[in-house]
């Protein structure tokens, strides 16, 4: 098989095992168990805390001592124990323990999966924006297959399980992708820096002031991707799709990301990683406005298209940027670091953050999301002015 072609399964298969649980789960831990805002939110707080703490635990071991294809196995094998437990656990304290447990796992394969096509495909503007479509791909199958062909087409499949569903199917997920993670090429460590800690190299890069502006931005820009992922789906059902359907809707964010991810090279040639990300920052706005306006129906699933210029214009031009400032030897590090940034703190802050606005505006046990969403909207307007404002991209690595 091909390097680029494993890379795309690889791709494909993480995040069909994040999106088969994410973008349900809040509904379902709000309506079944029964669970509060401030609850849900601190469970999706979890993996964002996991990609905080373990990226630079495992950056480091695959930057120093062990191969990054073995590793992504390993991970995504030990990570099918928390995701079967939790598929039938209902006990906040039993869910939080083992959502923890996963999100320290799967939390690093966020960052591997980038560093190790990184490493084996140099080219990464022409490259790695054609491999990464794959997840989002991914991320589509798996809300297809399970709200429509598992939920409608063959509910005898996993409904007599019990629990969630999701839950299940990320399991099943995770066996199959560490499995065929041993298929990947090798990808020894890099062992070239005199640094004992490889992240202590990553975190150097905040001293170029650029970085800094923009790492200080795309946290602010994370916390508000809370706001889409953990209320959305309660949010539609609100506003008027069939019960369950959620997944299936939601699609339609990472269809449009496999178009804007077709692009993304060419924007980079034409427009720089400036120019593109500046697109992407400019686009969540626009997506809150409407969903702040609260309908009509078909004018708010249309703007879930948005989340295409939301996250590929913005967070994969990110990777992108990262890996050409990056010194070689803390490549992983320093992808681990944006991980920490943009999947770890900016997520854990976002979860809390909309799972308590979302309390704040209940009024008589329902959510006025129109007031919600002005939240998101007015700071991610602050976020695109500051960017367009300071923000100066410098490309050559130290």
């Amino acid at each position: 098989m091909s390097i680029r072609f494993r890379f795309s399964v690889m791709m494909l298969l993480e995040y069909m095992v994040w999106g088969a649980w994410y973008p349900d789960f809040s509904a379902y831990l709000g309506k079944t168990l029964g669970w509060t805002d401030g609850q849900v939110g601190s469970i999706y707080a979890l993996l964002p805390i996991g990609c905080m703490v373990a990226p630079f635990v495992a950056g480091q071991i695959a930057d120093r001592y062990f191969p990054t294809d073995r590793l992504l196995a390993v991970l995504h094998l030990l990570g099918a124990i928390p995701l079967f437990i939790m598929a039938s656990a209902q006990s906040y304290d039993g869910i939080w323990v083992w959502m923890f447990v996963w999100a320290l796992l799967f939390g690093p394969t966020l960052a591997l999966t980038n560093s190790i096509c990184f490493y084996h495909m140099p080219a990464a503007e022409g490259n790695f924006g054609l491999v990464r479509v794959w997840g989002t791909i991914g991320w589509i199958v798996v809300g297809l297959l399970l709200g429509v062909g598992l939920r409608e087409w063959l509910p005898g499949v996993l409904r007599p399980l019990g629990g969630f569903d999701g839950m299940w199917l990320a399991c099943v997920l995770s066996i199959i992708l560490g499995l065929f993670c041993f298929t990947l090429p090798h990808t020894p460590p890099a062992q070239q820096s005199t640094s004992p800690l490889a992240f202590l190299g990553a975190l150097k890069m905040l001293r170029d002031k650029d970085f800094a502006i923009f790492l200080g931005i795309a946290f602010v820009v994370a916390t508000e991707l809370m706001f889409y992922f953990i209320l959305t789906g309660p949010f539609l059902y609100k506003v008027g799709i069939s019960s369950g359907s959620a997944p299936a809707w939601m699609a339609i964010a990472q269809a449009a990301e496999i178009g804007t991810m077709i692009f993304l090279p060419k924007m980079l040639k034409s427009w720089g990683i400036r120019g593109t990300m500046m697109v992407g920052i400019l686009a969540w706005p626009l997506r809150y406005a409407v969903f702040a306006m609260g309908g009509p129906l078909w004018l708010i699933l249309a703007s879930l298209s948005l989340h295409g210029l939301c996250y590929v214009c913005f967070f994969t031009a990110s990777y992108i940027y990262v890996d050409q400032i990056a010194p070689p030897d803390v490549r992983a590090s320093a992808q681990g670091l944006i991980a920490f940034v943009l999947l770890g703190a900016g997520l854990v802050v976002g979860s809390w953050f909309a799972g308590a606005v979302s309390d704040a505006f209940r009024v008589g046990g329902e959510v006025d999301y129109s007031r919600v969403f002005l939240v998101p909207l007015v700071l991610t307007i602050i976020c695109a002015l500051l960017f367009v404002t300071f923000f100066r991209v410098r490309t050559a690595r130290a």
